[in-house]
């Protein structure tokens, strides 16, 4: 049985407050709780119910410990609106400062607010072979629930910087290509890409920030052809990042 205490204590891990205080976060879902068994994460606590169990035997024998509860116990714990597998708490994770940047693609994200978003441009990010993403300080917190269940499992593979993103670019131009998603760039499809140097996507309203945009080398837009007047930010990137992989 899931205790009161601990129910409360999970649910806290909802408010970036108490994440950064306890240094935790939750993972829901049977997608991502098995991506978690099979990461570096430390594992706090892990709730599972019987079918769970019984599915997902190989990979509980790895050594987690883990109390099997009900259905409905996760639901009042966690976000979901339904969840018949699992919830874990995890600690997180602390990546040293970006010193030696990656030659290959990255992504770098200006003000990218919606959890959603984020969750699904990481995701995204891993179904390219990309392990790097640059986050603004405005970005949506990585630990987020809902971050966390839009990457589908990706957060144990991506890692994801948050910083001062106008000066790290800035450090950045002299040895890597710096692109940046913007209406008034050059069309993709007519560019010869190779898979390598950086791309900055902005905010799903305002685009990239003036103080951005001045540290990037090469404007580059997704041509339209029809009335919509723009792409969600994660559709973009996904377009993106394949025309690059293409190259």
């Amino acid at each position: 049985m899931l205790s009161k205490a601990v129910q409360k204590y999970i649910n806290s891990l909802q408010v970036k407050k108490y994440r950064n205080q306890h240094q935790a976060f939750v993972v829901e879902g049977a997608k991502s709780v098995l991506e978690l068994l099979h990461s570096n994460f430390e594992i706090q606590h892990l709730f599972i119910t019987e079918t769970f169990q019984k599915d997902n035997t190989a990979a509980l024998r790895k050594g987690s410990s883990y109390e099997v509860v009900t259905e409905q116990e996760l639901v009042k714990a966690g976000t979901f609106a339904s969840n018949n597998a699992a919830l874990a708490v995890a600690s997180m994770s602390h990546l040293p400062p970006l010193h030696v940047v990656p030659t290959d693609l990255i992504i770098a994200l200006d003000d990218i607010r919606d959890p959603g978003n984020l969750g699904t441009i990481i995701r995204i990010a891993d179904w390219y072979g990309i392990t790097t993403v640059v986050c603004s300080e405005t970005c949506a917190d990585f630990y987020n629930p809902k971050v966390i269940s839009a990457t589908m499992g990706s957060f144990t593979r991506v890692n994801v910087h948050y910083l001062d993103l106008p000066p790290w670019l800035q450090q950045q131009t002299a040895t890597h290509k710096v692109y940046g998603a913007a209406l008034n760039g050059n069309n993709i499809h007519a560019m010869q890409l190779k898979p390598e140097g950086i791309v900055v996507l902005g905010n799903e309203a305002n685009g990239i920030r003036k103080e951005v945009a001045e540290q990037v080398n090469t404007l580059i837009k997704i041509p339209a052809f029809g009335q919509a007047e723009s792409l969600n930010v994660a559709t973009a990137t996904a377009i993106i990042m394949d025309n690059f992989r293409r190259g």
